[in-house]
């Protein structure tokens, strides 16, 4: 079997179908290499301390006002294109399952109606905060908080790039 390439331009759609046949054939195989399942774990710790960070911060309550009563959030339609099979990918290996469709117009593919489906997120979506909680909150605040989100980017990128090889081998055969 020879690894079908995905892209970003390919629909969102497309990229899920891409992910969820590579878990489907490879997904028990890659839950068995000892460096992938250490990332892995170590990816999902250092989202809940992120997440946990944001929590504490405020920031989960002006996203969720600004997303169910202010009506938009940074969550905008469009937002899931930026995502690739890959990361996808990752987030199957984590457990989390994938949508079939989109939940709520004009947003993002992957929100829920509590907030984001994934574990595994694009940089853009850790890291991206708004005029209006950067008005909101201290800086010091928003310093701790990056320093918890530099861990889960920087595992995410170690885990993306460890999990592209070993996929490849075992379909270039």
């Amino acid at each position: 079997m020879i690894l079908k390439k995905t892209s970003l331009s390919n629909p969102i759609d497309e990229k899920i179908a891409w992910a969820r046949h590579y878990y489907k054939e490879f997904g028990d195989n890659l839950l068995k290499e000892k460096r992938l399942v250490d990332l892995l774990a170590h990816l999902k710790t250092a989202v809940v301390a992120s997440r946990k960070e944001m929590a504490m911060t405020g920031i989960v309550e002006v996203c969720r006002r600004c997303e169910q009563e202010e009506g938009g959030s940074c969550c905008g339609a469009g937002l899931e294109n930026r995502y690739d099979g890959w990361l996808l990918l990752i987030n199957l290996l984590l457990g989390v399952k994938l949508p079939k469709t989109k939940q709520q117009t004009g947003s993002c593919f992957l929100l829920g109606k509590n907030g984001c489906l994934l574990m595994a997120r694009h940089v853009i979506c850790i890291n991206y905060l708004c005029k209006k909680i950067t008005d909101l909150i201290d800086p010091r605040i928003i310093m701790e908080l990056r320093e918890k989100e530099s861990e889960e980017v920087n595992t995410l990128f170690i885990l993306h790039e460890n999990i592209k090889p070993v996929l490849r081998k075992w379909t270039s055969t």
